[in-house]
């Protein structure tokens, strides 16, 4: 396989993971959406759903989607480790334009949220309109990125690694079952993974599990200029960005001692 074949299907396939991963965080967060506080369960649903769909448009690169994946099958022997940058930098590359059309798709909502009078008064209560350089996180940086609901370094970082092992263990492990892969049944399995991931170890975080799904977007949401949005939560992102690399590592490792 060329370079240039993983760069366009790991670009595009990653686009559409986060366009309708984010979307749905949109569809149940944003004022004006008909989805609006949907829950949870829309949530990793939603996310479940976008796997699927960017993983079978990602199939002639294998579908990684996620640095995190590259490095398990890379330590596994499954990627050749030349390719891991080539993986990498489009998996960001893609992660960044699926922001990017999230926030243009829902555009009037995005207004209608961060100019909401209500909302807008109450951040001018706290002394935080002006929270670009606010070190917690905004009213929307959801829709791109992760955060915690209890900031504890060590159970966030210990919740995605133990959530990215679970999945990369169980992308390893679909490897040996040759038939399921070929037949798309492999693909339908991981989305389940992740919606299972979303409802059992989601909580904590926000289930992150892809430092590309993270980082990528989180760079849009410091980059467009939408007002009264919040900081994007720097202190935080380096979490779901080593958190899921250490958790492929250990994924990699269990597969190979069995």
């Amino acid at each position: 396989m060329s370079s240039s074949d993983i760069f366009i299907s790991e670009t595009v396939g990653t686009a559409v993971l986060i366009l309708l991963g984010g979307g749905v965080c949109a569809a149940v967060t944003l004022k004006r959406s008909k989805a609006l506080n949907a829950g949870w369960v829309a949530i990793t649903f939603g996310w479940g759903l976008a796997v699927l769909a960017g993983a079978y448009i990602a199939a002639p690169s294998g579908a990684h989607l996620n640095p995190a994946v590259t490095l398990g099958l890379a330590i596994d022997g499954g990627t050749e480790w030349g390719d891991v940058p080539v993986y990498i930098g489009s998996q960001m590359l893609g992660a960044m334009i699926g922001a990017a059309l999230v926030w243009l798709a829902y555009y009037g909502q995005f207004k209608a949220h961060l100019t909401d009078p209500e909302l807008v008064a109450k951040l001018d209560e706290e002394g935080l309109v002006d929270r670009a350089a606010a070190p917690k996180a905004g009213p929307v940086l959801g829709v791109f990125s992760t955060g915690p609901e209890i900031r504890n370094v060590v159970q966030n970082l210990a919740t995605e690694i133990i959530a990215t092992t679970v999945l990369v263990l169980a992308i390893l492990n679909l490897g040996l079952t040759k038939g399921l892969a070929v037949s798309g049944t492999g693909t339908l399995i991981v989305a389940l993974v992740v919606v299972g991931l979303g409802l059992s170890l989601g909580g904590p975080t926000g289930y992150a599990i892809n430092p590309a799904r993270d980082l990528g977007p989180r760079i849009v949401h410091a980059l467009l200029p939408l007002p009264n949005k919040g900081g994007s939560d720097w202190s935080y992102a380096w979490i779901p960005v080593v958190g899921p690399l250490v958790g492929a590592a250990v994924a990699a490792g269990i597969h190979q001692a069995f």
